[in-house]
């Protein structure tokens, strides 16, 4: 694989397609399904808001593993971590969806990983959760624990 090529996997059949770095943002097909796989996705660069309504379009079937940052906004350490995970949605385009969910506004998704502490940061691939950390933590820390997914 070169270096501007990506891994993409299919929303449909979910299997990993290779895609040229030059044919990001067009649509492509899955070389085992034959679904169309819109990779405007590998474009995202900053997080991405996640509800209750939304959480199965935009993380179970992501292309990307899912880092999703479970915050509320009158959570301080939360707040402090916002720019980390902007960061972190720059540096990892195409790689991995960063994401954030407001917990007091989602119980749902919250009540399904037993969110009971902010921030909690998951790591999700295909909506099953991987890993799991509490708290504000350094930028290096997330980023040795998503090592294993990028």
């Amino acid at each position: 694989m070169k270096k501007n090529d990506y891994l993409f996997r299919c929303p449909e059949c979910g299997t990993r397609n290779k895609v040229p770095g030059d044919k990001i943002g067009v649509h492509a097909t899955c070389g085992k399904c034959k679904a169309v796989m819109n990779t405007i996705e590998l474009l995202e660069d900053k997080p991405v808001t996640v509800t209750d309504a939304d959480f199965h379009v935009t993380v179970e079937k992501s292309p990307l593993p899912v880092l999703l940052d479970c915050w509320a906004p009158w959570c301080g350490p939360c707040k402090m971590m916002g720019p980390v995970f902007d960061e972190l949605a720059r540096e990892w385009k195409g790689k991995v969806r960063v994401c954030k969910i407001n917990v007091d506004e989602n119980p749902i998704i919250s009540g399904r990983f037993q969110v009971q502490s902010i921030p909690t940061i998951l790591i999700l691939d295909r909506g099953i959760q991987k890993d799991l950390m509490i708290g504000a933590l350094p930028k290096q820390q997330i980023m040795a624990k998503m090592a294993s997914y990028l």
